[in-house]
């Protein structure tokens, strides 16, 4: 093993596009945008090259390939480096959600991406938000894992890519990018470039977005679980179209008539608890709305009729689900699938769907990694991608503006290219994992709409306490799923004032210059702005920086906490502000002028609004 480590690392002769001498004498390492790079591993009976891309001051990408003259297993190898923890506080991954602190190297912060699962990139941030290293991986389709330590001894920071951990089909090469962004900018500008780095691969070039995806939906999950029965969905139908909403998303419950919250039933898709779905549809567009439908594509159920039909093409049994998950590399299981949504267009005239469980689309160690038995892919993955890509060519054929949903953690790069709408993942009723999980996906979608999860609370929670649930998630496109007819009117009253808010601003809260503060503390500050207007949410007591009221003289200052003491600092110099204060339900609490300098505190309502306008001279 000895041998063949040092035959690799002798192996790699990177060809150097600029940085004459990066690599190190003793041809082990090679260096990029300061570090010393380790490639690592056996990769016999391949062959290896590396090159260093730098294309600007700061930015660079390490080029690994792989080539053999006949297919083979790729092998597991990685890429490794260390650098001096100099002002890192934590690093962003889109699986790190509350805990983005940095591990010791005794058990690593990672991230594990693939098709269907998160991204492949870590930002290594100071306590100032400041880039310290943001590293990402061209590769989203297969297996990658990332990482990044704390050793203790040391206090250098010791990061790795990791390639085909998991065991992988055959081939003859393998291409892979791995970014170095050392610029000096804030971490989230440094995300927002990985996101359009992907975006410009001809092989993840985002879906367009359609004009409904970007207006606040209703959901029926919280508020009706699998109780979706036509006449009470038709109530809420109407309600929801006088609120304003322009589609309505028809969670699970509706293909079946079992309540258990399994999938033992699933598979058929046929609307047992709808049966004249059709006619719903229909009713649902005379109020305006549009109809998103969920599926679960990978699941069949063992009590469904259709479990006979694809006996023996099934990648394995979900264990306590009572349900089998179908294997996409079969050719046949792909047409059912397509066959199933195009169906649902044709017959039914639904707009879209929220495609669930795209991660169970997955081969494990005992996956049969060939192509045979009727099989056309070897390659659960590349299969996947064939399915989806397949689908949304038949949908778009269909309904050029079909909708397509995806909940975390079914949020990477290649996700993009199938789908236009990003869904937070399940938070009920939680306040801030709502609030993380919508800034997270904000930071690394690009122009695909970002939703929220579906917002619930109880109906005797004091009024000021629910505007919170709405306010969290401002900078997203809000999924509501409480009952308008059971919510008390001061409730319904708030929702309303919020959403028509939200209309308002939809250009500055969703399309503005986006801005997540101390991402360590869970986006306590979370800003946007447009050419003349900031919007600011305030989660804990911080004060909001203003420094820009010269260039941008609209500000608004969303009170998202129980105090209601706001502090606003303010450019160097006098100022003139005319001031607004707003409460809970859009209710004008203060009306008034400000003159001074340096800082400015005002009473604001808990979950109510500051709107500041600097005056002229």
């Amino acid at each position: 093993m000895a041998r063949r480590l040092l035959a690799l690392l002798v192996q790699v002769t990177a060809t150097l596009l600029i940085l004459p001498g990066a690599m190190a004498q003793d041809g082990r390492s090679i260096e990029i945008s300061g570090y010393q790079v380790m490639v690592e591993g056996d990769i016999e009976p391949f062959r290896l090259d590396v090159a260093v891309d730098s294309t600007s001051a700061g930015l660079a990408e390490l080029v690994v390939r792989l080539s053999a003259d006949n297919p083979a297993t790729p092998p597991s190898f990685g890429v490794s480096w260390s650098m001096p923890s100099v002002n890192i506080a934590g690093h962003w991954t889109t699986r790190a959600y509350f805990n983005k602190t940095i591990s010791p190297d005794w058990y690593p912060s990672r991230v594990e991406s693939q098709l269907a699962r998160d991204s492949p990139v870590i930002s290594l941030f100071g306590s100032d938000d400041a880039n310290r290293l943001t590293f990402a991986v061209s590769d989203a389709l297969n297996p990658v894992t990332l990482t990044t330590a704390i050793r203790e001894e040391d206090g250098r920071i010791y990061n790795s890519v990791r390639f085909f951990e998991q065991r992988q089909s055959a081939r003859t090469d393998y291409e892979v990018r791995i970014r170095f962004d050392t610029r000096e900018r804030r971490y989230d500008a440094a995300l927002a470039d990985v996101a359009e780095w992907w975006s410009q691969m001809e092989e993840y070039e985002p879906s367009p977005v359609p004009t409904v995806a970007l207006q606040p939906m209703y959901s029926t999950w919280y508020s009706y679980h699998q109780s979706v029965d036509y006449k009470p969905l038709i109530a809420e139908v109407k309600l929801a179209a006088e609120a304003g909403f322009k589609a309505i998303i028809i969670d699970d419950g509706w293909q079946t008539l079992d309540s258990k919250r399994g999938y033992a039933f699933t598979g058929d898709w046929q609307p047992d608890r709808i049966p004249n779905m059709a006619e719903f549809v229909d009713e649902v567009h005379q109020y305006g709305l549009d109809v998103l439908l969920w599926y679960a594509l990978p699941l069949v159920g063992e009590k469904s009729a259709v479990y006979e039909q694809f006996k023996g093409k099934y990648l394995r049994y979900w264990d306590g689900q009572g349900a089998y998950e179908l294997d996409p590399r079969y050719p046949e299981v792909r047409e059912y699938l397509i066959d199933l949504l195009s169906r649902a267009v044709t017959d039914w005239n639904v707009d879209g769907f929220k495609l669930d469980f795209l991660g169970r689309f997955v081969a494990n160690s005992e996956t049969d990694l060939t192509a045979d038995d009727g099989r056309d892919y070897a390659s659960v993955s590349d299969a996947t991608d064939r399915l989806m890509t397949d689908i949304m060519a038949a949908l778009r054929t269909l309904r050029s503006d079909v909708m397509i949903e995806f909940r975390q953690p079914y949020i990477g790069p290649l996700m993009r290219k199938y789908g236009n709408m990003f869904r937070a993942g399940d938070a009920p009723n939680s306040l801030a994992a709502n609030r993380v999980r919508v800034v997270d996906l904000r930071l690394l979608s690009g122009n695909t709409a970002v939703h929220s999860d579906m917002l619930m609370w109880h109906p005797e929670e004091p009024l000021e306490k629910a505007a919170l649930h709405v306010l969290n998630i401002l900078f997203s496109v809000p999924q509501i799923s409480v009952r308008f007819a059971e919510i008390p009117a001061s409730h319904k009253q708030m929702l309303l004032h919020y959403l028509d808010y939200w209309r308002e601003n939809r250009s500055t809260l969703m399309s503005g210059d986006f801005k997540a503060m101390t991402p360590l503390h869970n986006y306590p500050l979370v800003a946007g702005r447009s050419e003349s207007k900031s919007i600011t949410a305030i989660f804990s007591e911080i004060v909001v920086d203003l420094s820009d009221l010269e260039e941008r003289p609209s500000a608004d200052i969303l009170n998202a906490k129980s105090s209601t003491r706001v502090v606003v600092a303010l450019p160097p110099g006098s100022h003139r502000l005319s001031f607004q204060v707003f409460d809970a339900v859009g209710n004008q609490v203060q009306s008034d002028t400000f003159e001074g300098d340096t800082t400015a505190v005002f009473s604001v309502p808990a979950s109510g609004l500051l709107k500041i306008q600097r005056q002229s001279d």
